[in-house]
Parts: C-alpha cells; sequence; structure tokens
C-alpha cells in the first residue's frame, strides 16, 4: 500500500486535477490520496486557504460574507463545472461553508480552525467525486471518523499516539480513500489544524498508521535540489538523502516539505519520495533512514531569513549558576521560542524568529534581562539569515568550516554567528539577510563546482 499526499497546486484547478486522478489509477498500490486545499492557479492568483482566512475574518468583523463566500464557492464551482462534476457537488460544499459560518460563537480560535480546514475537508470531497464520475471506486474520508486524534492547539494540533492505531483500520476499507490533510480532531471532537503546511503532516501521519510501503509527496518539482534554484542557476538534483537532512533543509527554507512532515514517517521507518504532479515519471527524490554518503558528503545548502538576535554579555556569566535557565525562563514568560543558543564564557547569543518579537515584548525582555540578571550589556539586532551547510557524512570531513568560511569571506560576507549541532548533520552561519543569497552561491560554488552528474 502507497499514501499519496497532493499539494495545493496539484489541486489548484481541473486540469491538475485530472493529472491528480491519472497518477492515482496508474498504481492499484495508491490506494490513499491525501489532499491539500486548491492553490494558485498562476502566481498573482490567491490560494483557497488565504481566501477561507479572510472569509473567517469578514465574519468576524462583521464584514460583507456574500461577497467572501462567493469568492470561495466561485473557486470550487468552477473546477467541478470543469471536471463536469453535478452542481450537487457545489450545493454540498456551499452548505458546508455556510453551517461553519454558523459556528462564530464558539470562540475566534476554534470559529478560525474550523474556517480553514474547510479547504482541504471540501476539496476531498469534490475529487472523491470526481474520482466516482470516473467509474473509481473512491470515498471520502472523514478524520474524524477515522481516528485522527489531535492535541486542542489551535493551529499547532500535535498527533495523539492513539490515532496510529484507529488510522490502521483504514487498511480493511475498499477502494481508493481520499482523506483531507491540514487537521485533525480533539478527544472532545472539536477540529484543530496542523501548522500552516500540515497535509505534509497529515499524509505522514496517515503513512505511519497504515504501515505504508512508501509515502509518496507529491508537488511541483522533479526533485529536492541541493540549492533553491531562485538562487543558484540548475543546481543538481538530491537522488536520495536522510530524513534528518530533509528535516534540517527543511527548517532552513526548503519549501517543497514542512519540516514536521517527517516525524511520523521517520518513527515507523517509511520512506518517503517527493515527486512532480507535472511530470510524474520522474524518479524524484527518496528520503531515507541511511544514504550512501561517499559521493559528496555535504546533500544540500539552504537559508532562511527573518531572524533576530539578542546579544547578552557578562563578566564571569560562565561562573553565575542557573544564569542561562533564568535567561530562557524571561523568554519563556514572553511565550517566545528559540533557534540557536551559541555561548562564550562571558557573552551569549539567542536566535529567534523575528516575528515574535513585537516592540513591546522587545522592550520588556530588554529590561527584565538588564534589572533581574544584571548584565553588562544587552542589545537585539534584526534581519539576520541562517545559512545551512547539511549533509550525514560532513563528520567525517576535514576541514569543511575552514572551507566554508574561506568562502564566505571571499564572498565579502561577515559571519555573525557559527553553530553546528550535535548530531554533525548541519553547519549554520548567521549572516545578514542581506548577504544571504550571496552567501549560498558561494558555499554552492566551493561544495558543488566538481560534481560531473545532474544527480548526485
Amino acid at each position: 500500500m502507497k499514501v499519496c499526499k497532493f499539494g495545493g497546486t496539484s489541486l489548484a484547478s481541473a486540469e491538475q486535477m485530472k493529472k491528480v486522478a491519472n497518477i492515482v489509477r496508474a498504481d492499484i498500490e495508491r490506494k490513499i490520496v491525501v489532499v491539500s486545499a486548491p492553490g494558485k492557479r498562476f502566481k498573482e492568483d490567491t490560494k483557497v486557504t488565504d481566501l477561507l482566512i479572510s472569509l473567517a475574518d469578514t465574519v468576524l468583523t462583521n464584514g460583507d460574507v456574500e461577497e467572501a463566500l462567493r469568492l470561495v464557492v466561485s473557486r470550487y464551482e468552477q473546477i467541478a463545472n470543469e471536471l463536469n462534476l453535478p452542481q450537487q457537488v457545489v450545493t454540498i460544499i456551499k452548505d458546508d461553508l455556510q453551517s461553519r459560518i454558523q459556528a462564530k460563537e464558539e470562540g475566534d480560535k476554534e470559529f478560525v480552525d474550523l474556517m480553514k480546514a474547510s479547504g482541504e475537508d471540501n476539496c476531498a470531497k469534490l475529487f472523491a467525486s470526481y474520482l466516482q464520475s470516473l467509474g473509481v471506486d473512491a470515498h471520502y474520508v472523514d478524520p474524524k471518523e477515522a481516528g485522527l486524534l489531535v492535541s486542542k492547539e489551535y493551529g499547532n494540533a500535535q498527533v495523539l499516539p492513539e490515532a496510529y492505531d484507529n488510522l490502521m483500520e483504514l487498511r480493511n476499507k475498499e477502494g481508493i480513500l481520499v482523506f483531507p490533510g491540514f487537521f485533525g480532531y480533539t478527544h472532545e471532537g472539536t477540529l484543530v489544524t496542523f501548522p500552516r503546511g500540515g497535509s505534509d503532516i497529515t499524509g505522514s501521519i496517515v503513512a505511519a498508521g497504515v504501515k505504508a510501503e512508501l509515502y509518496e509527496n507529491f508537488t511541483d518539482v522533479d526533485s529536492v535540489y541541493a540549492a533553491n534554484p531562485n538562487v543558484v542557476k540548475n543546481p543538481v538534483e538530491i537522488k536520495e538523502l536522510t530524513y534528518r537532512e530533509m528535516r534540517e533543509l527543511s527548517y532552513a527554507g526548503f519549501s517543497v516539505f514542512h519540516d514536521e512532515a517527517l516525524i511520523p514517517a521517520f518513527k515507523k521507518g517509511i520512506p518517503v519520495c517527493i515527486k512532480n504532479t507535472n511530470n510524474p515519471s520522474a524518479k524524484g527524490t527518496m528520503i531515507v533512514s541511511e544514504r550512501n554518503y561517499m559521493v559528496n558528503p555535504v546533500v544540500g545548502i539552504a537559508s532562511d531569513s527573518g531572524f533576530s538576535t539578542i546579544y547578552v554579555r557578562k563578566y564571569l556569566m560562565n561562573r553565575e549558576v542557573g544564569f542561562g535557565r533564568h535567561l530562557l525562563q524571561i523568554l519563556e514568560d514572553e511565550g517566545l521560542s528559540y533557534e540557536h543558543m551559541p555561548s562564550g564564557i562571558d557573552d551569549t547569543s539567542i536566535i529567534l524568529r523575528g516575528s515574535q518579537l513585537t516592540p513591546e515584548i522587545e522592550e520588556r525582555i530588554v529590561k527584565r534581562i538588564e534589572t533581574e540578571l544584571h548584565v553588562d550589556d544587552v542589545h537585539v539586532e534584526h534581519d539576520f539569515a541562517m545559512v545551512m551547510i547539511v549533509g550525514e557524512g560532513m563528520r567525517k570531513m576535514v576541514g569543511l568550516t575552514s572551507k566554508a568560511t574561506t568562502g564566505l569571506a571571499r564572498a565579502g560576507v561577515n559571519i555573525h554567528m557559527i553553530n553546528q549541532g550535535s548530531s554533525e548533520v548541519s553547519l549554520v552561519f548567521g549572516v545578514k539577510s542581506v548577504d544571504a543569497d550571496k552567501a549560498v552561491s558561494e558555499l554552492y560554488l566551493d561544495f558543488f563546482s566538481d560534481v560531473k552528474s545532474p544527480v548526485l
């Protein structure tokens, strides 16, 4: 049994849905199809999920609900009409949206999650109807009935262990099962969504639950590349990489895969293949537990921007018991999470997503660090990027850091921070955001210029 997940661009139009249907029918082992909400049809288009968020906001602010609702329904209606589906399909979707709108009194967070999830839910119903119109024995699966149980964390749901046993029952169902991504239900029956991009997470959870032979994640690229094609011209394709490498690359900005999605598949040892809906014959990229890294120990170069750094300096900091705990407690009190924390004997830096810092939060943090920890200096700097070199074989590569820093110096990129994880799968450089693309380009040339084949 294979579980295949299709992203928003793969389901954005009737033409794309026809491609998906052909892919599903081409392999009898593709028994479970996990779908996202319809995405952009063209660059300036709006994703259905964004239309739904706008609809939810309009409802909560007593705006023009009819127009906001029309924009959502029209997207499904156009797809249904071009697929020659009966009007009843659109009526079911519109009725579903209207019933959700009536739940606005349940609480803002719960209501927004309920509205957002309708994108995937109604797409699954529409696609199941399309398969049925082709004579396929296809069935929509309600995640609630399937037992996809999650924690009650709106917009950030975590799967509960018992969900996997519940999902195992899907193996006993006949036909092709169409499963909506992005959301699950609490024990109390409340709908809660995963983080944005969470359909990848659903696919991984379902694959783990049914113990699939393979989890295929279809997107709009032939494979994962060693660097962002928008930054590096014609980067090499990655034929195979490990779960840890993919998670590091996803975290560092590789948008092809959600960085939390691999965990369920990883825990069950299920291989993942990233493939292209528009070119299904391409082999894609396999994500596995172990790989041969003798060809090139570095598998990819990535970067992500939008980071801020809290600099803290205090003489004899290293002698002060509990300093680090107290410092992190201040962040915890503000509900902040951090990404990296490189330290010296008298100073430390806390790197976190800048989106978490409002001017008010920043002011409170600085004041508390000054007054409670009696530091010599504390200040915050913004607009940083994390540039990451990733590869399982790096721990056996002598001189890697020297090679990287030499390349960055040659490109005129100032390094503000270096951090290497204990697993030695990644080496991270903190640079100013304006230097990120230049850093990636230079590092790519240093580590991949001698790769002759288009495939690692």
